[in-house]
């Protein structure tokens, strides 16, 4: 659909017209006539040229149709498309995910015998699969971290990679501070407003180089929010003494202060319910994008009008130098008494 930008200018049409009507004319010089008894000779010698009406009347049109394009192109016509679904700009998310030996524990699941990692990465990837319009990105740790996806827009590569992670991958060690340090470079260069990190462990820092409370203060400084969550169950096998507690490793202290310095939020999950819980709170501590937008792009065609008012301009302009040579020779009036004696104007004497 072609539409026009500006369409009050071709209010503008009628301005020549106007200026006709309302601007006095200039007053005409008048000359002399000279009656030629000869003049039937003269023109079929071709040493004068009759008059020529029909040129006035094609002036006016081509002038009027170079006016009528020039007007058009100030309008600024633009050729509208389809509607384009635009994605509605979202957070940066990092998942932040332990993959230490501790995961092994099958304590989340009472339904099938899952281990902790694969109830986590199922419960992950349901997330993943809401989060329209965000990119998500994977960091996986144990002994050392390493980002296992960027932050990327394609939701359904992380969950694949997510899919692939095993434990112990890169050890069976615990490097909570050092995957906080991993996720702050990643993220840096984010919007400040829109940078997430969800940092799920069940054990305590055991390796690693960064402290992860120095860590939490680093990206404190970068704006980053950083909701931890905490994974295991309190009850486990009975012992003789009582009960063996599959979390007694879980440093939450840590965890809580990692997300008081940073703005987030701690949840501790005890089982696989609780887990999914757990991400649909977050879903609304920092709810997705929403319905994408749609945009018409729109292409510029005042050019179009523009070159061939200029190609008009300079043909009719050739065509007037083409007639200058024609000034020369002596033209007759447009109506005459007769054939043998016709009025010859002149230039009046000065």
């Amino acid at each position: 659909m072609i539409t026009l930008a500006w369409p009050w200018m071709l209010a503008l049409l009628p301005a020549p017209l106007l200026a006709r009507m309302l601007v006095p004319r200039a007053r005409e010089q008048k000359a002399g006539a000279l009656r030629l008894p000869f003049f039937a000779e003269l023109a079929r010698a071709g040493l004068v040229t009759p008059g020529r009406p029909a040129w006035r009347l094609t002036r006016l049109a081509v002038l009027a149709f170079i006016w009528t394009l020039l007007v058009i192109a100030a309008a600024q016509p633009v050729y509208v498309g389809r509607p384009v679904e635009v994605p509605v700009e979202g957070r940066e998310i990092m998942l932040v995910i332990d993959l230490s030996a501790s995961m092994a524990q099958r304590d989340l699941s009472l339904a099938r015998p899952m281990d902790r990692l694969q109830v986590v990465k199922q419960v992950a990837d349901d997330f993943i699969a809401r989060r329209a319009g965000d990119r998500v990105g994977l960091i996986l740790f144990s002994t050392r971290a390493y980002v296992q996806a960027p932050l990327t827009l394609d939701r359904r590569a992380v969950r694949a990679l997510l899919a692939e992670a095993t434990i112990g991958m890169t050890g069976n060690n615990t490097s909570i501070g050092d995957a906080i340090g991993l996720a702050v470079k990643t993220l840096r260069d984010g919007p400040e407003k829109e940078r997430v990190v969800v940092l799920l462990t069940d054990g305590a820092n055991t390796s690693g180089v960064l402290d992860p409370l120095q860590a939490a203060a680093i990206a404190a400084k970068e704006n980053l929010r950083i909701h931890t969550i905490g994974v295991g169950s309190d009850t486990g096998e009975f012992v003789p003494f009582g009960a063996l507690n599959p979390s007694s490793d879980l440093d939450e202290g840590t965890l809580r202060a990692i997300s008081g310095l940073t703005g987030g939020k701690y949840f501790r999950a005890r089982d696989q319910q609780g887990l999914a819980g757990i991400y649909a709170e977050i879903d609304k501590l920092e709810p997705v994008a929403g319905d994408p937008q749609y945009v018409r792009p729109a292409l510029t065609l005042f050019f179009w009008p523009l070159g061939a008012a200029l190609i008009a301009s300079f043909l009719f302009a050739a065509a007037l130098m083409l007639r200058l040579p024609a000034r020369g020779a002596v033209h007759a009036p447009q109506a005459a008494p007769d054939a043998d004696a016709q009025a010859l104007p002149v230039a009046e004497a000065r």
